[in-house]
C-alpha cells in the first residue's frame, strides 16, 4: 500500500463534557476524493480543523505525507501543505482580491510582489476568474467570493521545498448557493484534482446531495464522534445500514436523534 496523505491515529477532541472525536482512525490517500458526512455537530468541520492545524487533538496523532503535525498554526506549526475553504469564504473584505488570494505570501514569504502578482493571476484564471484582482468582496456575488478562497487555497510558496502538493479541505463549500452557482462550485473542485491537478487529494463537509453526488467518490459517515461506514459513494447510497438510510432520506424516524 502506498503512504497515505493524510493519516489519523486515535484522534480525540472534546470541547468541555461533550465529546466531539473519540479515537478517530481515517487515512487519506494520493487522488482521493472524500466526502465527510453525517448529522450536524457529530464532529465533520472538527476532523477538518485538527488536519489544518486550526485544533490541536485532545489525544492520538495527525501524520501529514508521512510528518506528525506538531501544534497548532496559531502555535507556530506549518500548514504542511494543507489548504482550506471555509464556509463563509472567509475574505477580507478590505483587501482587494489580489490581497486575499495572495495574503499568505504577501506576508510570510520572501518572493517580490510582481512575482506573487502573477501566481495570483495564475490561480484565479484556474478558477475561471482572470482580470478581477483589484477588485473587492463586496463588488462580488457568492460563487465568486468562494472561488477567490478556492484560489486562495491552491496557492502555495514556490521556494518551499517540501511542498509535496496541496490537500484541500473544503467546509460546506456550497452552503447558500442557488443551484447553477452550487454546480459550478462543485465542477470546479472536481477539475481542481482531476484536470487541473491543482491538488493531490480533499476532502469536503457537505450536507448537499448533489455536492455529494458531483464531488465525492468515497463517503465517510460520522454520527456520536466515530466514523460509522466507509466506502465508494455509489454504495452509501445503497447502503442497508440505518444510520445512513436515515441521513439520504431525511426521515425523523430512526438512530439520528
Amino acid at each position: 500500500m502506498p503512504e497515505p496523505l493524510i493519516e489519523l491515529k486515535g484522534v480525540c477532541k472534546s470541547f468541555g463534557q461533550k465529546v466531539i472525536l473519540d479515537h478517530v482512525d481515517l487515512q487519506i490517500y494520493s487522488g482521493e476524493a472524500v466526502g465527510v458526512i453525517g448529522p450536524s455537530g457529530t464532529g465533520k468541520s472538527t476532523i477538518l480543523r485538527v488536519i489544518a492545524g486550526l485544533l490541536q487533538p485532545d489525544a492520538g496523532e495527525v501524520y501529514i505525507h508521512g510528518q506528525r503535525r506538531e501544534g497548532t498554526l496559531e502555535e507556530g506549526g506549518t500548514s504542511m501543505g494543507v489548504g482550506m475553504v471555509f464556509q463563509q469564504s472567509a475574505l477580507f473584505d478590505s483587501l482587494t482580491v489580489d490581497e486575499n488570494v495572495g495574503f499568505s505570501l504577501y506576508r510570510h514569504s520572501k518572493l517580490p510582489a510582481e512575482e506573487i502578482k502573477a501566481l495570483v493571476n495564475q490561480k484565479l484564471e484556474l478558477v475561471g476568474l482572470p482580470g478581477t484582482g483589484d477588485r473587492y468582496p463586496a463588488e462580488l456575488s457568492g460563487g465568486m467570493r468562494k472561488r477567490i478562497s478556492l484560489a486562495r487555497a491552491i496557492l502555495t510558496d514556490p521556494q518551499q521545498p517540501n511542498n509535496q502538493g496541496n490537500i484541500l479541505l473544503y467546509d460546506e463549500p456550497t452552503a447558500g448557493l442557488d443551484p447553477v452557482a452550487s454546480t459550478r462550485i462543485e465542477n470546479l473542485i472536481r477539475d481542481l484534482l482531476k484536470v487541473q491537478q491543482a491538488c493531490s487529494a480533499y476532502l469536503i463537509v457537505t450536507h448537499q446531495d448533489s455536492t455529494i453526488k458531483r464531488t465525492a467518490e468515497r463517503i465517510v459517515f460520522i454520527y456520536q464522534g466515530k466514523i460509522q461506514w466507509d466506502g465508494p459513494m455509489p454504495q452509501a447510497y445503497q447502503s442497508n445500514l440505518p444510520l445512513l438510510k436515515q441521513f439520504f432520506t431525511g426521515s425523523i424516524e430512526g438512530p439520528i436523534q
